[in-house]
């Protein structure tokens, strides 16, 4: 590819970019399967016969299938979705005729490592949420449940696969639901920010979820048991904005390599009035000493005008 003038993409080592003629080229690949795209379509032709020269190749023409995902073009935009994955899972796990469960996951639920519960098939536990966890690729309504049962992989027990049975049960009731990507007229970056203060039982760690939007399309968004214990619900939600910040320049610079910079502000909006008052707070003082690094992080992006916090208002 560099042979060709390609660049690696310096965020993504899977990404090889060209630009030529102020139009661009992309090429992503994953181990021998690639995509090529970009609005540059006599370089995409000569892109084709030189790796056809290189290599044994076949092109499938447009895209409409890629590990797992489909495509699917309509008036309203670009439809991903992995319905035959869905059905394939739930055929495999003999839960085609299931009954649909409206989430997928208990509200308030009390999982965790207890010494009385039964235990169950790790390998086919382990095997299972694996592929669920593929499958939050056009699925984030299960990234929360999906988070969950992973943290029970090296032990589970019989109420943990039941967990699993919960969202395959939740998948039955939607198979065909995923992600339509539209044109919006911007790339505008715009992200949500949220923490569940001690919400794990076990040891009390709390759970960051963000989600972030392109030209308002969702792109990126992620469930996660925190590492530490926070000592209040600002500290956590505050180390959520911190990890919701990293992942949204990821994003910014990514654009900004194949040529989109954008150019407003990215909005990061969180919930939490506290969170809120310590990051647009010029002081420091005792009550953040405690997340004294993300604060100069935060304080330093927002100092540049890179990023904003709205304060997001929670409704009951």
């Amino acid at each position: 590819m560099k042979k060709f003038g390609y660049q690696h993409a310096n965020i993504d080592r899977t990404l090889f970019i060209k630009h030529r003629a102020g139009k661009v080229t992309l090429l992503i690949i994953y181990i021998d399967d690639m995509i090529v795209t970009g609005d540059d379509t006599i370089e995409i032709e000569r892109l084709q016969k030189r790796l056809a020269s290189e290599f044994e190749m076949k092109d499938l023409g447009s895209l409409e299938y890629f590990l797992g995902v489909e495509v699917t073009r309509s008036k309203h935009g670009l439809f991903l979705s992995q319905s035959k994955y869905v059905m394939d899972l739930l055929a495999d796990t003999g839960m085609l005729d299931c009954k649909p469960a409206d989430t997928p996951i208990v509200e308030n639920h009390k999982l965790g490592v207890y010494v009385d519960k039964v235990p169950t098939n790790r390998e086919r536990y382990q095997r299972l949420v694996g592929r669920l966890v593929y499958l939050s690729l056009t699925r984030p309504d299960i990234a929360y449940a999906v988070s969950v049962a992973s943290q029970f992989m090296p032990s589970p027990s019989e109420d943990h696969m039941a967990t699993v049975m919960r969202i395959l049960s939740y998948l039955k009731s939607a198979p065909r639901r995923g992600l339509l990507f539209k044109k919006n007229g911007h790339l505008d970056l715009e992200g949500y920010t949220h923490a569940d203060y001690a919400g794990n039982i076990i040891d009390r760690h709390s759970t960051l979820g963000y989600f972030t939007f392109i030209g308002s399309n969702l792109v990126m968004w992620r469930s996660k048991k925190q590492n530490i214990v926070s000592r209040s619900s600002a500290e956590s939600k505050y180390r959520g904005i911190a990890q919701g910040f990293c992942e949204i320049l990821w994003l910014r610079w990514l654009l900004a390599e194949i040529g989109f910079k954008p150019n407003a502000v990215i909005k990061l909006h969180c919930d939490n009035q506290s969170a809120f008052e310590i990051a647009n707070n010029p002081v420091q003082h005792d009550r953040t000493k405690h997340v004294e690094v993300d604060r100069h992080f935060i304080k330093e992006k927002l100092k540049h005008k890179l990023i904003s916090i709205p304060f997001v208002p929670s409704l009951e």
